[in-house]
């Protein structure tokens, strides 16, 4: 198989090229990632020298060049990562997100149906809105999104559907909770939280810690996206979860623990504007079709989370 990676060097996509890499030997990857502050090729050490993982910087809104991508190396599949992720930033500057996940999605759909591709869009949980204590999202729930992420995310779930029902695209979605792990970038709680925690520093938690979310390790969250690609029926969405439910104050008070630190680390924030208050994943679906569930409980991830920023220092203190 043949696969543009769109996103690659970010912390998911990064994963997932490592992870491909190292279980087909015989797959070639071609990594598009415009390196913007998310994206960081340090990520992909591991396999920068092997014969059939190529990287090409550059913006999936390039048509010209993502056409010449495709053509040039025979793709089979797009696997699409690339995305303007981070809800704080979608708050105080809406416009990156509409551009990259919605017109960058759509061209990328464009060049998939010119060139007969596959196409697997990786998507959210947040485009369900907010769950209350009880409940959790499935294939069926409906669209809600409340921020501008969120909402330039169900965009583009939108308009892949739309390219599969008009004109038949083989599509695929898959919409994960919360991924934690390796490789992700600081400003995301959990490795703010840890690298904080490392230097000596206070962590930021918002409000009373009491919005929940569902934790997925980054590689369990590899693993269901490999059987998507390989088995999934075209048309079809997929919900990602991990199983692992956990609030944030929880989470802050585990990092702080097991870092050796006290409780008074853990300062009180304003809260985020439009905080969603619960989001939780039933993967049954996944489950029952594809046999695949997460191996890797949040008691695990976060100590294996924890080990590698411990240990790979240089990554993060750039």
């Amino acid at each position: 198989m043949k696969l543009l990676i769109t996103g690659g060097a970010g912390f998911i996509g990064s994963n997932f090229i490592i992870y491909l890499l190292n279980k087909y030997p015989n797959y070639k990857v071609v990594n598009l990632d415009l390196l913007t502050y998310a994206g960081n090729l340090d990520n992909l050490k591991s396999v920068e020298d092997n014969s059939n993982y190529t990287f090409v910087k550059g913006d999936i809104g390039d048509y010209n060049l993502v056409t010449k991508l495709v053509k040039d190396n025979k793709i089979d599949i797009i696997v699409h990562l690339a995305a303007e992720s981070h809800v704080d930033r979608s708050i105080t500057g809406p416009d990156p997100f509409v551009t990259t996940n919605v017109l960058g999605t759509h061209n990328l759909l464009k060049i998939a149906l010119e060139n007969n591709l596959r196409f697997h869009h990786v998507s959210t949980d947040e485009v369900f809105g907010s769950l209350g204590d009880k409940g959790k999202f499935t294939e069926e729930t409906a669209y809600n999104p409340r921020s501008p992420y969120s909402a330039s995310k169900a965009s583009s779930d939108h308009l892949v559907r739309a390219y599969y029902h008009t004109f038949d695209l083989p599509i695929t979605i898959s919409n994960c909770s919360n991924n934690y792990g390796p490789f992700m970038n600081i400003e995301k709680f959990i490795p703010l939280f840890i690298t904080n925690l490392l230097q000596d520093k206070k962590v930021p938690l918002y409000a009373e810690g009491k919005n929940i979310r569902d934790w997925l390790y980054v590689e369990d969250h590899c693993s269901a996206l490999d059987i998507i690609i390989h088995k999934g029926k075209i048309g079809e969405t997929y919900l990602i979860g991990g199983d692992s439910e956990k609030s944030n104050i929880a989470i802050a008070k585990l990092l702080v623990k097991e870092l050796g630190h006290t409780e008074d680390m853990i300062e009180s924030v304003k809260d985020r504007l439009g905080h969603d208050y619960r989001y939780a994943i039933d993967y049954s679906k996944l489950k029952k079709e594809l046999k695949w569930e997460p191996t890797v409980n949040f008691d695990q991830g976060i100590k294996k989370t924890i080990e590698w920023y411990k240990n790979n220092k240089e990554w993060w203190e750039k």
